[in-house]
């Protein structure tokens, strides 16, 4: 799955930083940690955090503070910073893999989602932390809020279940299936035709961008193209919002003529230079040439 920053809370590096009264080890320069700058803030909360929990153990009673004070202080961080936050100590590391400090901190950032109504269909909502991740990804991926202005939870969450169904090890379910179960969970839950097909191709590209550049995203995104190169052999047509959109299918060739075109036989570059062809009228010259 694309690391977020809630991810990387867990499973980012952990920098080091330094100790009380000292300039970060990784900052050679004092007037960049002291500029008021976003980058600064955060190396400088960064160290402060550090200075806290580490050096100053026993005369802090960090050891001897709840839980749930440490949950308060953990939420008011920057999200930037949760990484660094979670890298200090074990028990940092264990608070956020468990749910509490996420449930608070989606009553803190997102206070009215207590209020939302559970959703029908296949793709649910998941713990706290899928939720979190999942309004994160609908605000700061997708840009999508709902109609009362707050940022809507559910495109995030079909987001994080598209992504995981193309990532499996095993073979994913065919492009088909898997456009048709979000466009369905759209139209599920109230959204129009149009707001449905959107929504879906804005989630398709966005997950597209965020595969890595490896074997298995290359095998997965032939096997889609082959996918469409039969629906146009049978003249399978798939009727208004099922249908692909044109900009997922442009940006699938483009990464497979760019990103992986050293990984394409001379016949799968034919092949799928004919399917590209196909679906648009011109095609830029940099897809030309084998």
């Amino acid at each position: 799955m694309m690391e977020t920053a809630s991810d990387s809370m867990i499973n980012g590096n952990c920098s080091s930083v330094s100790t009380r009264n000292k300039i970060p080890t990784d900052c050679c320069d004092e007037k960049i940690f002291n500029a008021k700058t976003p980058e600064a803030s955060s190396l400088r909360n960064s160290a402060m955090l550090e200075e806290f929990m580490s050096t100053e153990v026993e005369e802090s009673g960090f050891d001897r503070l709840p839980d749930h004070l440490l949950i308060e202080v953990f939420v008011r961080l920057p999200t930037s910073d949760w990484a660094a936050a979670s890298c200090v100590q074990k028990r940092c590391a264990d608070l956020f893999r468990g749910e509490s400090l996420w449930q608070v901190a989606l009553s803190k950032r997102w206070p009215s989602v207590d209020r939302k109504k559970r959703w029908p269909g296949p793709i649910g909502r998941g713990s706290s932390k899928r939720r979190y991740t999942a309004l994160y990804i609908s605000k700061n991926i997708l840009s999508f809020s709902g109609l009362d202005g707050d940022t809507d939870e559910l495109p995030g969450h079909v987001f994080l279940f598209l992504k995981e169904q193309l990532e499996l090890s095993v073979t994913p379910l065919s492009y088909g299936l898997l456009h048709g179960t979000i466009i369905d969970q759209f139209l599920a839950c109230g959204k129009a035709r149009d707001t449905a097909h959107e929504l879906a191709s804005k989630v398709w590209l966005a997950v597209i961008n965020s595969l890595e550049e490896n074997e298995h995203t290359f095998h997965l995104l032939m096997r889609i193209t082959k996918e469409w190169e039969m629906s146009i052999s049978l003249q399978v047509f798939l009727p208004y919002p099922y249908y692909e959109s044109h900009a997922v299918q442009w940006r699938l060739f483009e990464r497979l003529f760019t990103d992986f075109r050293d990984c394409l036989t001379q016949m799968d570059y034919y092949d799928v230079l004919t399917c590209a062809k196909y679906k648009f009228e011109l095609i830029p010259p940099t897809w030309l040439g084998y």
